[in-house]
């Protein structure tokens, strides 16, 4: 119910920017699972009764078209060529995902912000830190994050942004199975790993998955038929998402409770 819920909150409104709702949903979870008691405390207190971190994840996506400034927050344009995030070149208005994220973390620690910006703030930072664990909102290859790039898709034609967003999630199980899942799998040990670095370095490594995963294993066209998705990228994908959702929720955890004291 979860998922048709949030399926039907956000189409015919929007196209899907960053992960699906599902993916965002996820992510908030494992973080939310992770907070420290004043952390959730706090949480709760800003967004509010009948309000959740997951319930709030794709929030940020419904609001593009009234926040037409909040288009470029949700992604950093690394060249798919470059090893590295270089901010001046990457970021130079400092209106990307990196940027923001810090921003609304400053947000959230000022005593002056009103109870609407902390709000704003952390559903904004809820948001792009899934976002980033997208590869494809930490590179950029002249396609519009893979929406140019036309492919079939089990017999279906699509693009690769929509595959990442949704479409291989999609046959992942459902998610709450999907969650408990990874919830398992992330130990503290593990996530502790995950949480290592700054903000940078995270989108340094998703990109490098975006280098030699998500471009780097896509079937190539052949006679300008577009490529088909098979079994080997879809397995190989499948545990890179697998991986990045994990990361996601121990690293917003991270971030949430080292602002939410």
């Amino acid at each position: 119910m979860r998922r048709l819920v949030a399926i039907v909150w956000l189409c015919g409104s929007l196209p899907a920017f960053g992960w699906g709702p599902e993916g965002h949903s996820l992510i908030a979870r494992l973080a939310a699972a992770r907070l420290t008691p004043a952390a959730a405390a706090k949480v709760a207190e800003i967004l509010g009764p009948g309000n959740t971190l997951a319930s709030i994840s794709s929030w940020a996506d419904s609001v593009r078209r009234a926040r037409a400034e909040s288009g470029p927050w949700h992604y950093v344009d690394i060249p798919i060529n470059k090893p590295h995030l270089d901010m001046e070149r990457d970021c130079p208005k400092g209106d990307c995902v990196i940027a923001k994220i810090e921003d609304f973390e400053k947000v959230l620690v000022n005593p002056a912000a009103t109870p609407v910006q902390r709000k704003e703030a952390l559903m904004f930072i809820v948001h792009f830190v899934g976002d980033m664990h997208q590869p494809l909102h930490c590179s950029d290859n002249k396609d519009k994050g893979g929406n140019d790039v036309k492919l079939e898709f089990f017999g279906r034609p699509s693009n690769l942004h929509s595959v990442w967003d949704s479409g291989l999630l999609g046959r992942m199980g459902a998610e709450d199975a999907l969650f408990a899942t990874l919830n398992r799998d992330l130990t503290p040990k593990r996530a502790r790993k995950f949480e290592k670095g700054t903000v940078e370095n995270w989108a340094d490594q998703i990109h490098k998955a975006a280098q030699k995963t998500t471009y780097g294993r896509l079937p190539k066209s052949t006679a300008g038929v577009p490529p088909k998705i098979d079994a080997h990228y879809e397995h190989e994908a499948d545990e890179l998402i697998r991986i990045e959702l994990e990361k996601g929720g121990a690293r917003l955890a991270k971030v949430l409770n080292a602002t939410l004291r």
